[in-house]
């Protein structure tokens, strides 16, 4: 019997191995120069000022309201369909998440709903990069129109990018200010739980590393509030190695994605994911569009590859929000979306037999 095929399958070499048992063997586990390295290399790549690593991307979103001055009284518009800690970071700050519809076509932030759902208390919008997919520029347009922070929900989007003002711009650059994950099962893992801040904003850029630390200064005085969100040197040094190698991912998992489209294309039960104009799609996950959802998950079954319904209850009914004033509203495109999207592996660590096991499970839906 075929072993089975995971949706996610997280790196792990000696190169990894070397460097996690190397930073452990030098008796430096936090504060140190893995973390320090990490955020500079990091924040290289992503073409961006200021990272700081963190303890986790939920811990990245509640940093970066706080850095914003986000709180009680505040709203933040937010899509209702996504992981459940986009919305309740804001919770957790005070203020109140707005829920939004999202594109049918690439599954962010809809910008024209968006819009109208600006009141006089909102402060900012959480735009999510959803499965490696980077939201559209006309959602950047829009916060600056009304001065709003734009935060960046990166937390699936490790080397995405789309073109902006005529130039290549990296998931990480796209907002007033970004945060990612590196969950095991993400593009860019560190061996546990894991996340990073970054951007572009000088006034903010100096008070990342801070927040993560106690809000304290480089005399160990606390300048404002802050927390341990801290990631130990072992993850970063982890992070580190396979950060070197997420441009090697990032082409099979495109090339996988193309495969597993092209096949999908021929059948009619199915329909496959978009990608935005003008830009790379980082394809942490790959939703099918399933006529029967039961059907189609129980048929991938039988062939031993996990598939997995994506999202199935809408963030703005999820019981934490039972009291919400939009607790029973309608949002036809994240309904739909709720009901009929299925994740299937996409991952770079699918083998050539594993891959041709799930074409040969596709065409024989």
């Amino acid at each position: 019997m075929p072993e089975r095929i995971p949706l996610a399958r997280p790196s792990w070499t000696d190169e990894m191995r070397k460097a996690a048992v190397s930073t452990l063997d030098s008796g430096r586990w936090v504060k140190g120069p893995q973390g320090r390295a990490f955020a500079q290399e990091f924040a290289e790549y992503c073409g961006v000022e200021f990272a700081s690593p963190c303890n986790s991307g939920s811990g990245a979103l509640i940093a970066a309201l706080r850095l914003l001055g986000i709180g009680a009284g505040d709203e933040v518009i937010v899509p209702s369909f996504t992981f459940i800690a986009t919305a309740t970071s804001v919770s957790m700050t005070g203020a109140i998440p707005v829920f939004a519809e999202v594109e049918p076509d690439y599954w962010c932030l809809d910008v024209e709903d968006v819009k109208n759902r600006i009141t006089p208390k909102t402060k900012g919008v959480i735009g999510v990069h959803l499965f490696g997919q980077c939201y559209g520029t006309d959602l950047i347009d829009l916060c600056r129109e009304h001065d709003l922070a734009l935060i960046e929900d990166a937390a699936q989007a490790h080397g995405a990018s789309i073109i902006h003002n005529g130039a290549t711009t990296m998931a990480g650059a796209l907002g007033t200010i970004s945060c990612f994950s590196f969950f095991p099962s993400k593009n860019v893992a560190v061996g546990g739980e894991g996340g990073m801040i970054t951007s572009v904003d000088t006034e903010i850029g100096d008070r990342i590393k801070a927040i993560v630390d106690h809000g304290r200064d480089g005399s160990l005085q606390s300048q404002e509030v802050g927390t341990n969100m801290r990631m130990s040197e072992v993850f970063a040094a982890i992070g580190r190695v396979q950060l070197k190698h997420l441009d090697d991912w990032l082409d099979a998992r495109r090339s996988n994605a193309t495969t597993l489209s092209s096949v999908i294309a021929t059948n009619p039960k199915l329909v496959a994911p978009q990608v935005r104009p003008d830009s790379g799609h980082a394809w942490h996950q790959y939703c099918v569009q399933a006529d029967n959802i039961e059907s189609f998950i129980q048929h991938m079954s039988q062939h031993d590859i996990d598939a997995r319904q994506i999202y199935p209850v809408p963030c703005h009914q999820h019981p934490v929000y039972n009291e919400h004033r939009q607790a029973s509203e309608a949002f036809s495109t994240t309904t739909r979306l709720s009901e009929q999207l299925v994740s299937i592996p996409v991952h770079h660590g699918l083998t050539d037999v594993e891959l041709d096991r799930i074409v040969k499970a596709l065409i024989s839906y």
